[in-house]
């Protein structure tokens, strides 16, 4: 084969390669192969946007009305990703901080879950991390003051409740999408919940 002929083999394994490095266009949707197989709206697909926000680069920016969250990058631009949130009274408000990171994270539901749901019970052992737990493949801690607020921003098991009010209070996000957030967000990182 002739070193300057291109064949349709070496073009689709080359497409390929971009799409698996992640190369996008700014102000489209970002998405893997995995993202493209879950079954949420298009619209809470993970985006560059504009933002307008007066928060410093590096702030995570969760709207709970909107159903996104934003990674403000700054220069008037945010990485926004759609998510579930708690049920009606079940959210966290104000500003919290990123307090520690897990992959694979186990969970144990709280006692007042198990009260509010029975069926819970069954976990109270806890999970271990894995694609059956409903934390997902990462989970950023939320704190206050040093402490523990037991909320999270966490992958799912369940991609298709993003864009809904579903969970105990939690934020969730696609696995896809809690694994990139998670690799741009140190400890530390400051939280605004509105």
């Amino acid at each position: 084969m002739d070193k300057n002929h291109v064949t349709r083999r070496m073009l689709v394994l080359g497409s390929l390669a971009l799409v698996a490095t992640g190369c996008s266009s700014i102000g489209r949707t970002i998405e893997s192969p995995i993202a493209s197989r879950t079954r949420i709206d298009p619209r809470y697909r993970r985006q560059e946007v504009a933002y307008h926000g007066g928060e410093a680069p590096g702030t995570i920016v969760v709207n709970t009305e909107e159903r996104y969250l934003y990674y403000v990058q700054g220069g008037g631009w945010a990485v926004r990703y759609g998510i579930g949130v708690g049920e009606e009274g079940r959210t966290l408000k104000g500003k919290a901080t990123i307090g520690r990171k897990a992959e694979w994270p186990s969970w144990t539901p709280t006692e007042s879950m198990m009260r509010r749901k029975p069926h819970l019970r069954q976990y109270a052992g806890g999970v271990s991390g894995g694609l059956h737990n409903p934390l997902g493949a990462s989970a950023l801690y939320l704190y206050r003051g040093g402490n523990d607020t037991m909320f999270r921003l966490h992958g799912t098991n369940e991609p298709w409740t993003i864009g809904q009010a579903v969970s105990s209070g939690c934020i969730r996000l696609t696995n896809d999408d809690i694994v990139d957030l998670y690799s741009r967000t140190p400890v530390g990182t400051p939280v605004l919940i509105i």
